[in-house]
């Protein structure tokens, strides 16, 4: 029988994370083959039997594989695609650029990935907030340092100009993300001007010819806000920033799309161009087909706004109720809390049972345990935001609805609360 002998890799894959995420899915998976109830919440992904991509799109793509666009697409992604997404940026936001800003790629990741490795040399500092998405593992494959800022719950986990001053006289890279993913909160207006506003003050005092700070704003989520919740962003705030700021974003979110596989970025013409011949030698193009579709499919403005308003109810009514019936717990008595939401498919909860005993005796002590208890007693599966970064001790978790029948959930609420009876 052939023996497999473990040779040496690269520092970087030898010591690159895996995902939490990962992990406590295939624990859920495997619960869930078992036969086990499990109610899983973990995933930022939405179920199609649940919520399908919009109709007009899905005969879109079909449409556009039946008339044989099957080919290599360009490399910055077509042309019609690139104006129809300039125009719905343009209407929507009210941020004006050319077709030639914009770079579509297969989903929001390699664009992030191409901006990393466009931007940051081995040995610079990247600075971002946690709890946040990936943004210590695109550090880690950039050979570069990471600095973590942790936000608090006091300011809905949204980083302040304060907590990110002190670090960014030698940072090359700030990655801000709103609405945020894991917490489904956003940047006030003023919060976020002030951020703007250091990074341009910090520009503008860099010697001529010094690699600037540039600043990473993923929007993937902008178009799923809540009630009196507006998306803000840097540019719109503070114009002088433009030269240095790179937008993400993409179809995934906004219409329910994760698996359509179309991104984009848009910035500095220069910026783009590179992160462009990137792409091209990885070949991480979105296929030619979705492409065509998705030109086609925007040019229906009045089908496209309706799909992202009825797409943001249907959220909404389910983080509404998530959310309700945490409050309602803890005004039972029980240690658990919540965040009103305002954005994107995720409810930040509170679940500190650490220091209490279950009925077999076993005590309680790290969130770990506390995740464990909660998947095992009451099915439910959630993350830590210690996935996303934040210490470990955190008590804090992000609960997803992208998967989630709004009929289920008060059978979620009986088990949780079951669960949490028993403890002493």
């Amino acid at each position: 029988m052939f023996e497999e002998v473990l040779h040496p890799v690269s520092q970087m894959a030898e010591s690159l994370q895996g995902s939490e995420i990962i992990r406590l899915a295939g624990e859920i998976n495997e619960k869930i083959k078992n036969g086990e109830k499990i109610w899983n919440f973990t995933i930022g992904d939405f179920d199609p039997a649940i919520f399908p991509i919009p109709e007009l799109l899905l005969n879109e793509i079909i449409d556009a594989y039946k008339a044989g666009h099957t080919n290599y697409p360009a490399a910055n992604g077509i042309l019609p695609l690139r104006q129809e997404i300039a125009a719905f940026i343009s209407k929507n936001q009210g941020l004006d650029y050319d077709a030639e800003a914009y770079l579509v790629a297969g989903g929001a990741r390699p664009l992030i990935y191409a901006l990393f490795q466009t931007i940051v040399d081995p040995g610079e500092k990247v600075l971002f907030p946690v709890p946040s998405w990936n943004n210590n593992h695109y550090t880690h494959l950039s050979h570069a340092n990471q600095v973590m800022i942790e936000a608090s719950p006091e300011n809905n986990f949204m980083p302040t100009a304060e907590e990110l001053r002190p670090h960014l006289a030698d940072a090359t890279l700030l990655a801000l993300c709103s609405p945020l993913n894991p917490t489904g909160t956003t940047f006030t207006k003023e919060g976020l001007r002030e951020i703007a506003q250091l990074v341009l003050e910090e520009n503008l005092r860099r010697a001529p010819g010094r690699k600037p700070l540039y600043l990473m704003y993923d929007q993937i989520y902008w178009t799923l806000t809540y009630g009196e919740t507006t998306h803000e962003d840097p540019v719109s705030l503070v114009p002088e920033l433009r030269p240095y700021t790179i937008f993400i974003d993409g179809l995934s979110k906004a219409f329910a799309a994760t698996g359509v596989r179309v991104g984009w970025a848009f910035g500095p013409h220069h910026i783009i161009d590179k992160m462009k011949s990137i792409l091209g030698h990885v070949g991480a193009w979105a296929p030619k087909a979705e492409q065509v579709a998705t030109a086609a499919y925007f040019k229906d403005v009045e089908k496209v706004q309706t799909f992202i308003h009825k797409l943001r109810e249907r959220l909404k009514r389910r983080l509404d109720a998530f959310y309700n019936g945490f409050i309602q717990l803890k005004s039972e008595g029980f240690s658990v809390d919540a965040v009103a939401p305002q954005a994107a498919l995720y409810l930040t909860v509170k679940i500190d049972l650490r220091g209490k005993y279950t009925e077999s005796g076993k005590l309680l002590e790290t969130t770990s345990d506390v995740t464990q208890y909660v998947l095992d007693k009451a099915g439910v599966a959630i993350v830590p935001f210690y996935a996303f970064g934040a210490s470990r001790d955190s008590s804090w978790y992000r609960l997803s609805v992208g998967t989630c029948k709004t009929e289920s959930i008060p059978s979620v609420f009986e088990s949780l609360k079951m669960a949490l009876s028993v403890l002493r």
